[in-house]
């Protein structure tokens, strides 16, 4: 008998058709004599609608009461499902997060699991019961409800198949499996059979909406092998482990848009030792991710330090900038957010000179012009205008895959 861990998204349950659908899928895994536990997103646009009420109330809300609001969405979902696998003759219990052990730390809004007590959840699986659980949130130490920020049951799915010693996480979603790039943008992408943690790590950070990235860093460092696959349709689909079989010898295994994208100047800080480290040190007290960093030689004894961050974060990191400016100097701050960022993924690029002249070949016949450029082993990113951003993608994925 074989544990597996199941998540469900909100396009997955949308509706009773949806819901009874999935129902069925579970009830299928249990029947082939399998314990199953799974994991469920809110009910497709649930989080948005909540959000939205929120905003009728305040533009202000507080962190933990939007936490609060929120985790109100995966607990309708949980109990429908629930009820829908006791329609089917199947044994069912519903819990919220806290119910199923998930403890985090003090960040509202965008919490991080510190440990999971999985007494609950082993004691129904003893008793012959699907335990269907709540993605996305948890308890504090304070025992307020905290939530995972978006896409946060890929990592509840991840974590609780990891701290079960599950056999298998299966991430179901409203696509077939991993592919080249966006299919709906695409039309020639491919569905790849197998890839690697590293390898959807980047395309996770970078954009591609599939897995959440957070899930894949849990995944690989608990060595929990995913499978994602479509809730819609019976095929089979992309397994995410640590090695593959590349048979078909793929140099690149992806191209992900990302438009979620802000980038900052600082103009004329002055060219002497720390003043990058009061620049990005206070911008980390305030949990402002910096992505790509570059800095010009500026003029005269002065520099230019120009960097990326997530487009929610733009006025944050513009604010803490301006307060701690006199540490650092700096003539200007200027934010520009018509951007967005286009890479490619692929361990293939390690061992085969030319991927970065072949893409930028591609966006100079596509008459793209870059603004900023980051590279890794197995990744090179651009910062593009956003409107150049799908004709970019199209123009690199045909120019690596045909």
């Amino acid at each position: 008998m074989a544990l597996i861990v199941q998540k469900f998204g909100g396009s997955s349950v949308a509706d009773r058709d949806h819901v009874f659908n999935v129902a069925r899928i579970v009830a299928d895994t249990r029947h082939a004599g399998n314990e199953v536990v799974v994991v469920v997103s809110a009910q497709g646009d649930t989080t948005d609608d909540l959000i939205q009420k929120a905003a009728e109330i305040t533009d202000t809300p507080s962190l933990r009461e939007m936490d609060m609001l929120l985790a109100s969405g995966e607990q309708i979902s949980v109990s429908l499902l629930a009820m829908a696998l006791s329609k089917l003759g199947v044994q069912a219990v519903s819990l919220t997060g806290w119910q199923a052990g998930f403890m985090t730390d003090r960040a509202y809004s965008k919490a991080r699991i510190r440990r999971i007590d999985t007494e609950r959840v082993e004691s129904e699986l003893a008793r012959n019961r699907v335990v269907v659980v709540a993605g996305f949130q948890g308890l504090n130490r304070m025992e307020d409800i905290t939530t995972l920020g978006r896409g946060g049951s890929d990592t509840s799915a991840v974590a609780l198949a990891a701290a079960l010693h599950a056999d298998r996480c299966q991430i179901y979603t409203d696509v077939e499996g991993v592919y080249t790039a966006d299919p709906r943008k695409v039309p020639n992408a491919k569905k790849l059979s197998e890839i690697t943690f590293d390898e959807m790590l980047e395309l996770a950070s970078l954009g591609a909406q599939v897995l959440n990235n957070r899930s894949v860093e849990l995944a690989k460092k608990y060595g929990v092998e995913l499978e994602v696959l479509s809730s819609l349709n019976p095929v089979p689909g992309t397994v995410v482990k640590e090695v593959t079989e590349d048979m078909e010898g793929m140099l690149i295994k992806g191209v992900a848009k990302d438009t979620n994208v802000a980038v900052i100047s600082i103009l004329e800080v002055p060219d002497v030792p720390g003043m990058s480290f009061k620049v990005f040190g206070a911008l980390a007290q305030k949990n402002v991710n910096v992505d790509i960093i570059l800095q010009s030689t500026g003029r005269g004894e002065n520099k230019d330090l120009i960097f990326t961050v997530p487009l929610a974060d733009a006025e944050t990191a513009v604010e803490v900038l301006k307060e701690n400016q006199p540490r650092f100097g700096g003539k200007e701050i200027r934010v520009e957010k018509n951007f967005a960022k286009v890479s490619v993924v692929g361990a293939g690029m390690q061992s085969n000179p030319g991927v970065a002249s072949r893409m930028f070949e591609a966006l100079f016949e596509a008459n793209v012009n870059i603004h900023m450029i980051s590279t890794s082993e197995i990744k090179i990113s651009v910062i593009i205008d956003e409107a150049d951003a799908d004709k970019a993608v199209v123009a690199i994925h045909d120019a690596f895959i045909r």
